[in-house]
């Protein structure tokens, strides 16, 4: 028996394709550096929800209408590479957890000083 859940394994690979097809077949100049972090995938295999990170902080609001206004494209060229019965349908979602982690270490440090 496989030790985790099929969701998991076919979450993995989505993230290595999608980020893929955003290095490669996505030709909009207004993308920066973005990198696919995770996939979540319901229990069914229905929605997948992409979460991307970006280098700058001020592109962050463009780059998603960018990618939700082409994930019809990156949807039809992960049907293209990955054979599955049902396509999920995607949503990209800015990965918060990033921050969140630069927060956490920046009030151990401060604690870590005043200690």
């Amino acid at each position: 028996m496989l030790p985790y859940k099929r969701s998991q394994r076919v979450s993995d690979l989505l993230r290595q394709e999608i980020a893929d097809i955003i290095m490669r077949k996505v030709k909009d100049p207004r993308i920066g550096f973005v990198t696919v972090t995770g996939v979540d995938l319901t229990d069914d295999l229905k929605i997948a929800r992409v979460y991307i990170s970006c280098l700058k902080e001020e592109e962050k609001a463009e780059t998603l209408d960018i990618l939700n206004s082409a994930k019809s494209f990156i949807r039809s060229e992960v049907g293209k590479r990955v054979r599955m019965k049902v396509l999920p349908s995607i949503e990209f979602r800015f990965d918060e957890s990033l921050g969140y982690g630069d927060k956490i270490d920046k009030l151990l440090k401060e604690i870590k000083g005043t200690a």
